[in-house]
């Protein structure tokens, strides 16, 4: 087989060439150095045929692309979005933080410029929504234009009439009453791409889970993509679903047909695993392309991410009375150089869900979807993880979460004996469990050697680009087999100015006083 990139047609040498005529109609024979060849159109229809009769012909995505973005992509996600054009149904189980989003983005942009698709409905997790897919879409593919389907119901539905390439949704968006419906008038929409499929959709007979089977299967003949880096995430039985809305013909029908081949049962109660769950899982998720972090070689030392929470009403309201008093105390010159930092950390304990009072009380506020969305990257994350809390309140209600959601943890905090700091370390080197350390930044940004994770979760941000810099290091030791990942959690202006000067290695001084004064300019 050989590829003549400026005629955009494959070469074939074949002992029997009419089976190849009888479905590719535009075949033609041709003498190539001598020798009689069978020239096929390099198409993604063509190759896919090809690949039915057996003949592994490459995409065309790798030849005729121009990859669209402000940087070339790795090797591993040229191979994941040739992968992707080529499959219908197919799996993206690409490690968090390997690049799922561009690449997937990169496949779709392809086979749209090809017209094999039109539009695209993009299914994902709240808390990345803007800060994942909307900031790929905006910085790497400024020809493609898209929307947020976010809102009332009303305007979700008026949002989707819109005239884009891309719609994108939240998970739990699907839901709303009108929505599927209105989906079985657009044909045009003939893309499903389902972010963290393994969080929606493993669990069957839930609401999303019934909306997701009747936009990929019950209306128009659609292509989906499913994305996630944890398949399955608990049990080889969380598979089952998944293939039951992307491959519905790989698994058996009934839950409890499939559970008998991954699990057996050791008493009325219980069930274990069998020793080929893993092998049944792999050959039902197909087809299926997957790189784990440490597979993708040509990603940098330390990747950044960033995912957007929603304040609760509690927080929003706490953060726009707080905001006022502050602007109200720099007009009247009480906010400083020398204090401003401590007037600004009073908006991200309330953005943190815990505020200290003058005397050092803690009023507790409601921050349910920053908890949520941590508990997602920890679900998500393949080895261990680090979270940092800026506040020992913070740390505790942390832990106090997680532990309710069985997710074992270790606490480090500054009145954490130095015996009890040895152990948690100790077993988390060492053990199973803990699968997370808690801890505030400041108790472990020295020293320490923790490369067993590779994730490093900021509940919020800090001030001190020094603690940054040292904390974040305990994932960058000798011995680190991972890329590193440092996932960064942001519901308000302020988090965000403080985590882009700490990415960038600047001072964070001042960032309340840029903030007001930019928001008086702007207004």
């Amino acid at each position: 087989m050989k590829i003549i990139p400026e005629k955009k047609a494959i070469l074939l040498r074949v002992r029997d060439p009419e089976r190849i005529r009888a479905v590719v109609p535009h075949a033609k024979s041709v003498q190539h150095q001598g020798k009689e060849h069978l020239a096929v159109p390099h198409q993604i229809e063509v190759v896919q045929v090809l690949r039915n009769l057996g003949i592994d012909a490459p995409s065309p995505i790798g030849y005729y692309y121009e990859w669209s973005g402000r940087y070339k992509p790795f090797e591993h996600q040229r191979h994941v979005a040739a992968f992707l054009t080529l499959h219908n149904r197919a799996f993206n189980l690409v490690g968090m933080g390997g690049g799922k989003t561009i690449s997937t983005l990169w496949a779709y942009d392809y086979l749209r410029s090809r017209e094999v698709v039109g539009k695209a409905l993009i299914i994902t997790p709240l808390s990345t929504m803007e800060r994942t897919w909307g900031d790929e879409m905006f910085n790497h593919f400024p020809h493609l234009d898209y929307v947020v389907l976010h809102g009332t119901r009303e305007k979700r539905l008026a949002l989707l009439n819109q005239d884009v390439d891309c719609f994108i949704i939240n998970h739990d968006g699907i839901k709303v009453n009108g929505f599927v419906e209105a989906l079985k008038n657009r044909p045009d929409i003939d893309l499903i791409i389902v972010d963290e499929i393994a969080q929606v959709g493993r669990t069957a007979g839930t609401g999303r889970f019934k909306a997701l089977n009747a936009i990929l299967n019950k209306q128009h003949p659609r292509r989906a993509w499913g994305l996630t880096g944890t398949p399955i995430p608990n049990l080889p039985t969380d598979a089952w679903a998944q293939c039951r809305l992307l491959v519905p013909e790989k698994v058996a029908p009934y839950f409890n047909r499939f559970k008998d081949q991954v699990m057996r049962q050791v008493s009325q109660f219980v069930w274990l695993p069998r020793d080929n769950a893993l092998d049944v899982v792999q050959e039902v998720m197909q087809p299926a392309i997957r790189y784990s972090l440490e597979e993708c070689v040509d990603l940098p030392e330390c990747i950044y991410e960033t995912r957007e929470v929603p304040l609760t009403k509690e927080q929003a309201s706490a953060y726009k009375d707080m905001l006022a008093k502050l602007r109200l105390q720099v007009d009247q010159g009480e906010v400083t150089a020398v204090n401003e930092a401590v007037k600004a950390q009073k908006l991200v304990q309330i953005a943190a869900g815990c505020v200290y009072g003058s005397h050092g009380e803690e009023l507790d506020l409601d921050a349910g979807p920053r908890l949520e969305v941590l508990l997602e990257v920890i679900e998500q994350a393949s080895t261990k993880v680090i979270v940092f809390a800026p506040f020992v309140a913070v740390s505790r209600k942390i832990q106090a979460f997680l532990e309710s959601k069985g997710v074992t943890t270790g606490l480090v905090i500054s009145d954490t004996s130095r015996q009890e700091r040895d152990q948690i370390f100790s077993a988390f080197k060492r053990s199973v469990n803990p699968r997370v350390i808690v801890a505030s930044p400041g108790t472990m940004s020295h020293g320490l050697n923790l490369q067993e994770a590779n994730t490093i979760v900021w509940f919020a941000p800090i001030t001190s680009a020094d603690t940054w810099g040292q904390a974040n290091a305990r994932v960058r030791r000798p011995g680190q087999k991972h890329a590193q990942l440092i996932v960064m959690l942001e519901g308000t202006p302020i988090e965000r100015k403080y985590f882009q000067r700490l990415k960038d290695k600047e001072a964070t001084q001042g960032v309340l006083l840029d903030m007001i004064r930019l928001d008086r300019e702007t207004a």
